[in-house]
Formats: structure tokens, C-alpha cells, sequence
């Protein structure tokens, strides 16, 4: 099952962004999929990135396989520690997020250098998959990035 990220960032299981990217007038495809970082690596996973301050609890560096961790790209501390996971703090999470993100572009530059260079796997250790940093932070990319469409397929792994 597939679906469409919305403009308000509801994002769903398992999310894959595709991006068209220019450079220098040739087209790309960047392929951003969404995971728990307790998920097995996947062959078509790509580039495993995680994208929390803080490291999963309970999960080795071995079984996270990860190719990057850009815990500067993650909310700060103080965000991630309002936020609690809470589904009625959300849309003001959202905001707050995207407006770190706003002045974190160095992270943000970095992140899109990462994914021009082919599929990613964006890592979280969240339970709840619809209301997270990489959901945020996807949608942000495909606002701000060229054009990328935006899907979700739910893991094999439950959560």
C-alpha cells in the first residue's frame, strides 16, 4: 500500500521520498525511505541514517548498520524533551522543528549533499511512526528540495 505524504507532514508507515534533483541539467532520482532504527537493515535500504540526538536504547552499533549518524540534525534537547512523543503537541512540534531546521542549514546542505548521492534510509527510534523527527524532517526536505514526491509503505517489521 502506498501513500502521499500530506503538506501538514501526516506521514504514514514506512515513508519513501523521491526526489527529482538538477545538477548541472541532468535529472536524479533520491529515494529517502523511513525507518525505526530497530528494523533489520534492508538491501534497498541505502544509506542508513540516523537521525536522533540520542542513541536507541538497547540497540548495538552492529544491528543499527548505520552510514551516518547526524545527531545535528535532530531537534534540540530542549524540543525533543517538550515534545514527549506527545500526538497533541504535534502540529506546534512541526512548527518548532521546521524553524530549528530553518536555522540549522548546514546540516540541512549536508543532508541534501547526502542524498543526491543515492537512496537513504532516514532512522528513528521513536515507537509512534507517524509523529517523529524524519517524518518532519522529509516533509521539510521535499518542500525545500527539487520537486521530490513524497510516499509511505509500511516496514515488514511492526513496531
Amino acid at each position: 500500500m502506498v501513500f502521499i505524504l500530506n503538506g501538514r507532514g501526516g506521514a504514514l508507515r514506512g515513508l519513501r521520498l523521491i526526489a527529482a534533483a538538477s545538477s548541472m541539467g541532468d535529472c536524479m532520482s533520491i529515494e529517502i525511505k523511513l525507518k525505526r532504527a530497530y528494523e533489520p537493515a534492508g538491501a534497498d535500504d541505502g544509506m542508513r541514517i540516523l537521525v536522533d540526538r540520542l542513541w536507541p536504547r538497547g540497540l548495538s552499533k552492529a544491528a543499527a548498520a548505520l552510514t551516518l549518524w547526524m545527531k545535528d540534525i535532530a531537534p534540540s534537547t530542549e524540543l525533543r524533551e517538550w515534545f514527549a512523543h506527545d500526538p497533541a503537541l504535534w502540529p506546534e512540534f512541526q512548527r518548532r522543528y521546521r524553524a530549528e531546521l530553518d536555522a540549522n542549514g548546514e546540516a540541512v546542505e549536508r543532508m541534501r549533499d547526502l542524498l543526491q548521492k543515492g537512496p537513504a534510509t532516514l532512522l528513528y527510534a521513536a515507537h509512534d511512526r507517524e509523529h517523529n523527527q524524519a517524518v518532519v524532517l522529509a516533509s521539510y526536505l521535499q518542500k525545500r528540495g527539487s520537486h521530490p514526491r513524497v510516499s509511505h509503505q509500511r516496514g515488514r517489521h511492526g513496531g
